[in-house]
């Protein structure tokens, strides 16, 4: 029997359903004969007080059923989620799924789940993920269902699965993936029962796609507490599967050998990197994921010398390559990747910077290879700083601001974003008499790198120096 809602509760839900043109929706279902409740992470939001953003749906009504209910009353309708039982739909600027009630379960060696429809909400209930998810509000009567125990884990912050985890985690394991994303978003606690499930059966999560485990990820790094869900999932093993760079930092020390925790020190640069986001406006993908990978390069150029010290030679060059690697074998867009380990491979570049001893040719050079990641880099090189040494931490901070106003300054004067050789192709190949080819390339890289030297030149002056390197070059 599902609990009863308290007052402020059931007034939480009913301005919830009010938000969205549900009632309208659910008024058709009924004349048709059909049952249809709003189901999962809305329910759970409507409870913590979140603000509603998606709308999911579950009915008795088939597929076919659902459209012949919403015909024309929805403003538009997609049903790309059919074989699995969805129907898509917008009304004015709110969007809603509605899908049929249904079980899915996984083949010991499918990646797509083997969906059966079922003929009642509390089956449906029971194949959600956790109990906090298997909560119902029935419309438009907005009875409360929770036959799990759904809103005392809710007051728990406890992730529970409705039926056993083995079976849960069996049906679908992207789910374990999903226990760690929520401990993330909600700043919930795993189970014990599920923690020690997702670390005998984490090797499952292999039969998962790529794109269908980024997703998860990327929501993971993008809550309000990455740490925690990234710290599940190293701690189960999953991580081995997923993202096993990311263990791999735990470097062995001992009493000889004694450097920094590179795993602990990752997840400390992502959370000083997540404090410094209001420079981008709010939560940012690239920036997050960029903290999290810049030293994952570290194991495989680990070398100990003589008297006990550790060295790690060319990490931010190793650590750009294999960040490439992981994440297109995640599916990640081709942006993300480029922009993840360009900010991997730059972000060493500040600490020959000293206290300034740059030159101006130097701050060209570090602004034209950060191109448009330059204010990621400034927050990525910012957050790297995790010294307990408060005095050394404050000279790096003055360090980058000195760096900051330099780059501003030359920004100013030279428009140093857009940065360009003095001469462009056409002027290139009118002054030295050749036609489109090798050569052209090669003189545009010597007049670029002039430009990084020396700063703006005059086209009379450029011209000059062209011709100084064509007769060398003779």
């Amino acid at each position: 029997m599902s609990p009863t809602l308290t007052p402020e509760q059931r007034a939480a839900v009913e301005r919830h359903v009010a938000s969205a043109p549900l009632a309208e929706l659910a008024g058709r279902f009924e004349a048709a004969g059909h049952e249809l409740a709003l189901v999962g992470g809305p329910v759970r939001d409507a409870l913590l007080g979140r603000p509603g953003v998606d709308w999911d749906l579950t009915t008795s009504a088939t597929p076919d059923e659902i459209e012949r209910v919403v015909a024309g009353w929805a403003d538009a309708l997609w049903d790309v989620g059919r074989e699995f039982g969805t129907i898509g739909l917008r009304k004015g600027d709110d969007q809603i799924e509605i899908t049929t009630y249904r079980a899915d379960t996984y083949d010991s060696t499918s990646r797509k789940p083997t969906v059966a429809f079922g003929d009642h909400i509390e089956g449906d209930l029971s194949r959600r993920d956790f109990a906090v998810n298997a909560m119902a509000v029935r419309l438009p009567s907005l009875e409360f269902v929770d036959p799990f125990g759904g809103l005392d884990d809710l007051a728990a912050q406890v992730l529970r699965t409705p039926v056993t985890a083995e079976q849960s985690f069996d049906d679908d394991p992207l789910r374990m993936m999903r226990a760690a994303r929520f401990t993330s978003q909600l700043g919930f606690t795993a189970a014990p029962d599920v923690v020690e499930a997702m670390t005998a059966m984490a090797a499952r999560i292999e039969i998962v796609s790529a794109e269908r485990v980024r997703e998860e990820l990327s929501k993971l790094v993008l809550g309000r507490d990455p740490r925690a869900g990234l710290t599940l999932l190293v701690d189960t093993g999953l991580a081995d599967h997923v993202l096993p760079e990311l263990p791999a930092l735990r470097l062995e020390s001992d009493e000889h050998h004694r450097h920094k925790d590179v795993y602990e020190h990752s997840l400390t640069v992502l959370e000083q990197a997540i404090e410094q986001e209001d420079r981008l406006g709010g939560p940012d993908l690239v920036v997050r994921l960029a903290a999290l990978l810049h030293d994952i390069g570290k194991p495989r150029t680990r070398r100990f010398q003589p008297g006990g010290t550790v060295t790690f030679h060319h990490h931010d060059v190793v650590g750009a390559k294999l960040a490439r690697k992981r994440l297109k074998a995640l599916r990640y867009s081709n942006d993300v990747v480029d922009q993840v380990s360009t900010l991997v491979e730059l972000h060493l570049r500040f600490h020959g910077y000293g206290s300034g001893e740059w030159t101006d040719s130097a701050v060209r050079r570090y602004v034209r290879d950060a191109g448009d990641q330059l204010e990621r880099l400034h927050i990525l090189t910012r957050a790297d700083c995790t010294t307990r040494n408060q005095r050394k931490a404050a000279r790096l901070r003055r360090s980058y601001d000195h760096l900051e106003e330099r780059i501003e300054v030359l920004s100013q004067a030279e428009e140093l974003a857009s940065i360009r050789p003095d001469l462009d192709g056409q002027q290139i190949m009118a002054l030295l008499g050749v036609e489109p080819g090798p050569v052209v390339g090669e003189a545009y890289r010597f007049l670029l790198d002039l430009r990084m030297d020396r700063g703006p030149m005059s086209p009379d002056d450029a011209a000059a120096a062209l011709r100084a390197w064509w007769a060398a070059r003779a």
